[in-house]
């Protein structure tokens, strides 16, 4: 499967002298990278998904004249849509990493090995954002596996290889280098992505395919090309082994989501300017703008702080940052480095989830309300944090207008200010406010960071 983004295909260490292989004979030149293939391509997999998907509605349904000559146009049908990517095999135990727009929401799950062996696989955990995916292979034993190697180890320059089924021609190995670490930002066209990039060729179906070194360990999966064509320009990227490995942390554990630590904290990478402004040698790091009050940096940050670094590793965007609390997980203590008065300091934060508090009071609209089967939740961080509001948002969220919400202009992460005047900080509020509506219906939303005025009469 491939996935089109801003014009962005979503596909499918410093070494040690004593840890990275070289050639050492003329025979071990003729060979290339005949060893490590060996090794590595038993452990990538061919994986074959299916989802149940519902076609449209017919734009003539309900119409008293033209439902009678259409009545099977545009309807309501389930259809299968398959997808085809790649895996890899980290376990003799069957647990495989994928991307996660191959295999999520898919009810049927076919892993094909490099001997043609083929079994049914089910997904431990998933995650969208990260487009990472753990699934368990069912009732296979003493499988190949790759070694992760610790992401932050890898250097630019250093030879790869690329293992997958290009456009389901069959498994395929193309080869490159490391062209780049700590892509993020513009290069996936959004602000939360934190790759390694290579110019070894990627295609449509090595999405889930493995990236490994000389020495055959895995060091990302492959997840994107740059592209106008759909084709490889040479500009692909990789989710790095150590996000991997926290994914399979997670799954062994049992979650069923990937839980991220939470930071609670608004910034933006220093420029130069700002750089200037705050008497700083060189552009680095993340200027905080902003500290929620629930976060676990309270006391420890504040707004004009700088973050330079966490667990010693530079960060110089919000993505690097989440990228490096992710590493660490819920329940650890990461050590910040901090700039403040042109001092450096290393501080140690202890990491923890989105703040559920105070509770979100999930309602659905009853028949009495003017606007039934619409889905509400008083904002908090877990809220915030789940929809992707800003850090300062207050009062109510849609969840899901339902039918209703959505014919009156509703939209699931609009922000629902007041209901006929009436002020709604909490659910219970708005529900109560939505069922006492009379015949007329004013609704103030906030929607994209603009305020949006919505009246309707019955």
């Amino acid at each position: 499967m491939f996935r089109i983004l801003c014009a962005l295909l979503i596909l499918s260490a410093s070494p040690a002298l004593a840890e990275t292989r070289v050639p050492g004979s003329q025979a071990d030149i003729a060979l290339g990278f005949v060893p490590v293939v060996k090794a590595a391509a038993p452990a990538v997999v061919n994986i074959y998904a299916s989802r149940v998907v519902a076609t449209r509605a017919s734009p003539f349904r309900g119409d008293p004249f033209f439902e009678r000559f259409f009545q099977d146009f545009g309807a309501i049908r389930p259809r299968v849509q398959n997808s085809l990517g790649s895996g890899v095999i980290l376990s003799s135990d069957g647990i495989v990493v994928s991307n996660y727009h191959v295999v999520g929401e898919a009810t049927d799950i076919r892993v094909v090995l490099n001997d043609r062996r083929e079994y049914g696989a089910r997904v431990l955990l998933g995650d969208e954002e990260a487009d990472l995916a753990i699934l368990q292979v069912e009732g296979a034993t003493d499988l190949p596996a790759l070694a992760l190697r610790d992401s932050d180890t890898v250097e630019v320059g250093e030879l790869v290889l690329a293992i997958g089924n290009p456009f389901g021609v069959g498994q395929t190995v193309s080869s490159g280098i490391v062209s780049g670490l700590a892509r993020s930002g513009t290069a996936m066209g959004n602000a939360r992505g934190y790759f390694i990039q290579t110019d070894a060729p990627i295609n449509p179906g090595n999405s889930g395919g493995a990236l490994v070194d000389v020495n055959g360990r895995l060091i990302g999966i492959n997840t994107a090309i740059l592209s106008r064509s759909g084709g490889s320009n040479g500009i692909g990227f990789a989710i790095p082994s150590g996000l991997v490995a926290q994914f399979v942390a997670q799954a062994r554990a049992g979650k069923a989501e990937f839980e991220r630590p939470w930071a609670g904290l608004g910034g933006q990478p220093v420029t130069p300017d700002v750089a200037e402004g705050l008497g700083l040698d060189r552009p680095d790091g993340i200027v905080i703008s902003q500290v929620h009050p629930q976060s676990g940096f309270v006391g420890v940050l504040q707004p004009g702080d700088v973050v330079a670094a966490v667990d010693g590793q530079p960060v110089n965007s919000p993505a690097e940052m989440v990228y490096r609390l992710s590493l660490a997980g819920i329940g650890a203590r990461a050590t910040i480095t901090r700039l403040r008065d042109g001092k450096a300091e290393d501080i140690t934060v202890a990491l923890i989830a989105a703040p559920d508090d105070p509770p979100r009071n999930r309602i659905v609209t009853g028949a009495r309300a003017v606007l039934p089967e619409v889905t509400l939740s008083t904002i908090n961080p877990a809220v915030i944090e789940a929809f992707r509001l800003p850090l300062g948002a207050e009062g109510v969220i849609v969840e899901d207008p339902g039918p209703y919400g959505a014919r009156a202009g509703l939209r699931a992460g609009d922000i629902l200010r007041g209901v006929n005047g009436t002020e709604t900080r909490d659910s219970a509020v708005a529900a109560r406010a939505l069922e006492e509506a009379g015949r007329s219906l004013v609704l103030d939303v906030e929607r994209g960071g603009q305020r949006v005025t919505l009246r309707l009469r019955r």
